[in-house]
């Protein structure tokens, strides 16, 4: 795909915000045709540009309010798009990344209670890859700047 022009990056903004906007919407903000927003998107799609659309969801409102961080360690070495196999049906996965250090990755958990978090950790440390894990529970959040 050509490089993205200021309309792309105008409309893929708007998808940002609210991927719930009508072509029709975005069209208005950006100044272009409910089509012509259209054939952008799916061109933006086509392209690999927009993996997917998705909900965000807010472990909050669903009285999830127990969080850690999991550093997993695991056996010999392992693509990322195998860990990310291992762990994207986890619902209470909400990201994970690799990272540098001991650890071969580091996942970010939320769940209802304690016991909610352990359920899923015997899911996580149940991929084959796996060798260990450690596990830090959040006590509270002093800076946030992720999005809503």
């Amino acid at each position: 795909m050509a490089a993205l022009d200021e309309l792309d990056e105008s409309i893929l903004a708007c998808l940002t915000r609210d991927a719930r906007q009508t072509y029709a919407q975005i069209g208005e903000q950006v100044r272009l045709s409910a089509p012509a927003v259209k054939r952008r998107v799916d061109r933006l799609v086509s392209s690999g540009v927009i993996r997917g659309f998705t909900v965000v969801t807010d472990p909050a409102a669903l009285k999830w309010t127990t969080e850690a961080y999991v550093q997993v360690f695991c056996r010999g070495t392992i693509a990322p798009d195998i860990l990310a196999r291992s762990w994207e049906h986890i619902t209470e996965v909400v990201s994970a990344a690799t990272v540098t250090g001991q650890a071969d990755a580091i996942l970010r958990v939320v769940a209802r209670d304690v016991q909610h978090l352990e359920a899923a950790l015997e899911r996580i440390r149940a991929a084959e890859t796996v060798d260990h894990s450690e596990s830090i529970i959040v006590l509270s959040r002093v800076i946030d700047r992720g999005r809503p």
